[in-house]
């Protein structure tokens, strides 16, 4: 009821729209301007720093899974052989590099025999599982619950392996090698274990042969491969130390190949 009040007469009005301070508003936008400039400047620059670093991080220790399964038939039978028979192989062991984006890279797989992959590891532990689980059939012994667990130990002992070659980088003070890298430099281990199943289940005296031909094999490619990546990632170099590792890994495959090649359902045999 208030507000219906009218203007008295003789008494002047309030202006409804004073002028504007002619400095409030420029210093104001003038203030709102350069906090906002600066801070968006800094920001991004938090931001853009931040995210290469990331970047950086991430394909320094994980790469592009993509790059792992650039393969096709003639580098699979190429890097078998190198895996199987690494006292033939020939070639030099260093991977070839391209500058990509003003930095150089690792060529992919397809394109060098050298450079890790993900899919021979992958279908060999495949192969693997298989071929326990066809040799437990064989001697009566194959159920799904064997299977699963023939499965979960191929997958300790791969973890096993990952777990080996990175602490040797690390005791040497090289912890920058992808992580995907020495995931499928441990995987090989299952190519040459297929050919000693496939041995017990062909004949029992030939497992005893291939067993030891694979781990040895497998040593010297686990040896020339490892020393081209300590060479190549260590910044302080001891020669001794070196070798004692590098011996380290090829002994290791020895209790590790018997371990995992008897098939069986018990975690210790």
């Amino acid at each position: 009821m208030y507000n219906n009040v009218g203007p008295q007469p003789g008494v002047p009005r309030p202006p409804t729209n004073p002028q504007p301070n002619p400095f409030g508003n420029s210093f104001y936008g003038a203030g709102s301007g350069l906090m906002k400039g600066g801070l968006g400047a800094y920001g991004e620059k938090i931001l853009g720093s931040s995210s290469e670093y990331v970047q950086s991080n991430i394909s320094r220790y994980f790469s592009d899974p993509q790059y792992y399964f650039q393969v096709n038939d003639q580098y699979v039978r190429n890097k078998l052989k190198v895996v199987l028979f690494p006292f033939l192989h020939r070639g030099h062991w260093m991977r070839i590099t391209e500058p990509v984006g003003g930095r150089l890279s690792y060529k992919p797989p397809i394109y060098d025999i050298n450079a890790p992959d993900l899919y021979i590891p992958f279908m060999a532990f495949g192969t693997y599982v298989v071929l326990a689980g066809l040799s437990l059939g064989l001697n009566g012994k194959f159920s799904p619950e064997a299977l699963n667990w023939l499965f979960v130990k191929g997958l300790l002992g791969w973890f096993m392996q990952v777990a080996l070659l990175k602490m040797i980088l690390l005791s040497l003070g090289s912890g920058e090698a992808p992580l995907l890298d020495i995931v499928a430099y441990a995987g090989y281990t299952f190519t040459g274990m297929c050919f000693a199943v496939l041995g017990k289940i062909l004949s029992g005296y030939s497992y005893y042969i291939l067993m030891p031909c694979a781990c040895l094999c497998m040593g010297i490619f686990l040896v020339k491969t490892m020393k081209r990546v300590l060479f190549a990632e260590v910044r302080s170099f001891d020669s001794s130390r070196h070798h004692f590792l590098l011996l380290l890994i090829a002994l290791v495959q020895f209790p590790f190949f018997a371990w995992l090649g008897n098939v069986s359902v018990n975690w210790f045999l």
